[in-house]
């Protein structure tokens, strides 16, 4: 049980990182370097705030995969043989997989848009007048990927929620109801 507990913490804690991080940096960082005075500074400033992110995000991947595996190990009775949980447990990873792709993507257009932050923009994902075909490309590419992470971030976690649901005895919840 301790095991099991310890897995389900780090695993639910990094998706939850994960999420968080991805929706504080559209929202908050994205926002306030849209609001610095010189167009420069607002793409250079997102730049690095999302540089300074990126190794907890990747330490939170290596977390949340870690304690994927320790889920799996310690519930492969369940996986196997409850219905719904083995295709649970497969959705969940191609979309964990496939958000970490985003995640890694994300981070090569931010580093594109990060070399290119002299020509100055609106924002970190909002081109300016001076910004060129190539900064206002990838900064319209990252302004869709900054709001598909949190979201493929929150089905993972919601994946995670209905994992845990099916661990409910139901005979209890049938019980409870029988009683009244």
């Amino acid at each position: 049980m301790a095991g099991n507990l310890l897995a389900r913490s780090v695993h639910d804690l990094s998706a939850a990182a994960w999420f968080g991080g991805s929706l504080m940096g559209a929202v908050g960082l994205n926002g306030a370097a849209a609001e610095a005075k010189d167009p420069k500074e607002r793409t250079r400033l997102a730049t690095v705030g999302w540089a300074k992110w990126s190794p907890i995000q990747a330490a939170a991947f290596g977390a949340h995969a870690i304690g994927g595996v320790g889920l799996i190990l310690g519930n492969k009775g369940r996986v196997a043989g409850q219905d719904g949980a083995l295709a649970n447990t497969v959705v969940k990873s191609v979309v964990t997989v496939a958000g970490m792709g985003l995640s890694l993507y994300a981070g090569i257009l931010g580093k594109k848009v990060g070399e290119l932050s002299d020509e100055g923009a609106k924002g970190a994902t909002e081109p300016g007048a001076s910004s060129s075909p190539e900064l206002a490309a990838a900064q319209k590419q990252l302004k869709i990927v900054q709001w598909a992470l949190p979201v493929v971030s929150g089905v993972v976690i919601v994946l995670g929620a209905q994992q845990g649901e099916q661990q409910r005895p139901t005979n209890l919840v049938s019980g409870l109801i029988k009683r009244r």
